[in-house]
């Protein structure tokens, strides 16, 4: 099973020989392909040969690039990740409103839950009124008890005056979070044959992404608790690879200790088969 986040961070060349990714620097290291999870190409001093990333595409390993500031830009995607990808896009596109409403409640329902146990775990009293707006949440979430929660949740975890817009060390440690959960849940959307534009509930036709940013909201809260632990007075090499290191962190879902790169693959798995049989019992969210 592959497990590994590799980070190329310094000038590399890399290129594939006989199932091995070569890195190739003042020395010489092989990581056999099965390992990887997912790579990421830190620095824009790297060159990768076509052949590495045909190879990569194959075997399904998320690549997620970084611009010159380090900050992830863009990422490898598969045509096809799955054989009978043209079967499951027709799926897709007919997935029924209601039960993709229905979904999305539970997604939405879930994700302040795990924002309301953040806090309570930090002791901070406005717990209770995330635990409140679960019970307030309606159908398609209507009454919009996540964006209400997000401003309660972020007040109390960085502060009355902190904003999500703001330029600081905090909220550059968040959206890099964010970044490789969203990278993440791409790759197991298309590994699963569905695209990543249509989404549930998300739906801007400039976004690439949207079902992967319905899906991830309810595994946001694990960037936030990274983040809340570092606090962040710089975000740097050594602050960025910690936040990586959320992917090998150990959840619980489905009855199992899972690392959270392969809970992702759980839960997605789970959303899709509570779409297609309409039932929403069959959704698996992990706990900490």
């Amino acid at each position: 099973m592959s497990w590994r986040t590799v980070v190329i961070s310094n000038n590399a060349k890399l290129d594939y020989q006989m199932g091995y990714m070569v890195v190739r620097r003042m020395d010489t290291v092989k990581i056999h392909l099965s390992e990887m999870e997912t790579l990421i190409i830190e620095s824009t001093a790297v060159s990768l040969t076509a052949a590495l990333l045909s190879e990569l595409s194959k075997k399904k390993i998320k690549v997620i690039f970084c611009d010159e500031k380090r900050n992830p830009s863009s990422e490898l995607i598969s045509y096809y990740g799955s054989h009978d990808t043209s079967a499951k896009i027709r799926t897709q596109i007919n997935w029924k409103d209601d039960i993709k409403k229905a979904v999305w409640t539970e997604i939405v329902t879930e994700k302040i839950r795990k924002q309301a146990e953040h806090l309570e775990a930090l002791n901070c009293s406005e717990s209770g009124m995330l635990y409140g707006y679960i019970s307030e949440v309606r159908f398609a979430d209507t009454t919009n008890r996540e964006g209400h929660a997000a401003k309660v949740y972020f007040n109390a975890l960085f502060g009355l005056d902190f904003t999500r817009a703001e330029d600081n060390s905090t909220n550059a440690a968040l959206n890099y979070g964010y970044s490789l959960l969203l990278s993440a849940f791409n790759r197991c959307i298309t590994s699963n044959g569905y695209m990543t534009q249509i989404g549930l509930f998300h739906d801007n036709i400039f976004n690439p992404f949207n079902l992967a940013s319905d899906l991830m909201e309810p595994f946001r809260p694990i960037v936030d608790r990274k983040v809340k632990e570092m606090n962040p007075v710089k975000f740097e090499h050594n602050e960025k690879m910690e936040v990586v290191s959320i992917l090998q962190n150990e959840v619980v879902i489905n009855g199992r200790s899972e690392f959270v790169n392969n809970a992702i693959k759980i839960y997605c798995k789970s959303i899709f088969d509570a779409i297609n049989n309409e039932d929403i019992s069959e959704i698996r969210f992990y706990k900490l």
